[in-house]
């Protein structure tokens, strides 16, 4: 039986060889490289030369890591609140049991199928302000449709309403989380005399409260990350396409252009490693939150 065991350990050490070295190397090995960048020199042409804490000190002096921070923040704001309650408002139309829930369900979550940059292409065409389709259903409607990716002001709404289009993937959180109530909660709370407002607010709200929190942790993380829609939409707030003034220079645009554009790679790394430190704190911040509205027991 050893000897079986010790085979079998072997065997399926070698079948996660792939995976663990794919990991050390795609992975591990340049997270611990960027912790040693972030302290050099490196322009990826001559050797790094290590020159301290400068990198980070220089953040503290840069305005543009400061607006890409702005930038990046005003956008979470925007955008965690309205996608999260949109793919709230269709799992709970979706929750309904009708006829052809299955064809409504896969509608839906067709938009997330979607490559994102074939994503952002098509609203590239959407917002356009002389024949876009969005303006001209506002014509419509007789109101003066906004510049929208050209206006500084509206080209961060425009990208969280983009956001808000592409939700299937928090859908179905959402719709796994609502299967999960027990429904004679809400048959009780019907014989009480509840109406379907006061079912949602002190009912499905609290049960939901978990999936909730999952979500909205996620998409902060995701909403800091983002990259492909300001690259491709707003040319990244520097030149090509998209609102003067840096009003499309998210904080992962920024340290794209520092690494890849002026080959400034520690430098680059130093802004990885401030964002990636903003991202722990904000997800510990919600879950030392958590505790004043997520409900994991029902009393």
């Amino acid at each position: 039986m050893n000897k079986l065991r010790r085979r079998e350990a072997l065997e399926g050490y070698l079948f996660i060889l792939p995976g663990l070295l794919g990991l050390l190397i795609f992975m591990v090995g340049p997270i611990i490289a960027t912790v040693a960048f972030s302290f050099a020199e490196y322009d990826l042409i001559q050797p790094p030369r290590f020159i301290g804490a400068k990198n980070f000190l220089r953040l503290f002096s840069d305005p543009l890591f400061a607006q890409s921070l702005k930038v990046t923040f005003t956008y979470v704001i925007l955008s965690v609140p309205l996608s999260t309650a949109v793919a709230l408002a269709l799992a709970l139309l979706l929750f309904q049991r009708v006829k052809g829930l299955a064809v409504f369900r896969t509608i839906f979550y067709i938009p997330s199928v979607l490559p994102s940059i074939v994503s952002a292409v098509l609203w590239i065409w959407l917002y356009n302000p002389q024949f876009g389709l969005i303006n001209y259903v506002l014509k419509l409607l007789g109101i003066q449709g906004p510049r929208w990716l050209y206006d500084p002001h509206w080209v961060l709404p425009a990208f969280a309403i983009m956001g808000a289009w592409n939700v299937g993937p928090t859908m179905i959180i959402f719709l796994a989380g609502l299967e999960n109530i027990p429904r004679v909660y809400w048959e009780a709370a019907t014989v009480d005399g509840a109406n379907a407002w006061h079912r949602f607010r002190y009912v499905t709200l609290p049960l939901l409260s978990p999936t909730t929190f999952f979500v909205v942790v996620t998409s902060t993380i995701g909403a800091i990350q983002t990259f492909v829609q300001p690259y491709v939409m707003g040319g990244g707030g520097v030149g090509g396409l998209g609102a003067p003034m840096n009003a499309t220079l998210f904080s992962v645009i920024y340290l794209y252009q520092q690494g890849f554009r002026f080959f400034n790679m520690g430098y680059a790394s130093a802004i990885s490693w401030v964002v990636t430190t903003i991202i722990i704190l904000l997800t510990l911040l919600n879950f030392a939150l958590s505790r004043y509205w997520v409900h994991y027991s029902v009393e």
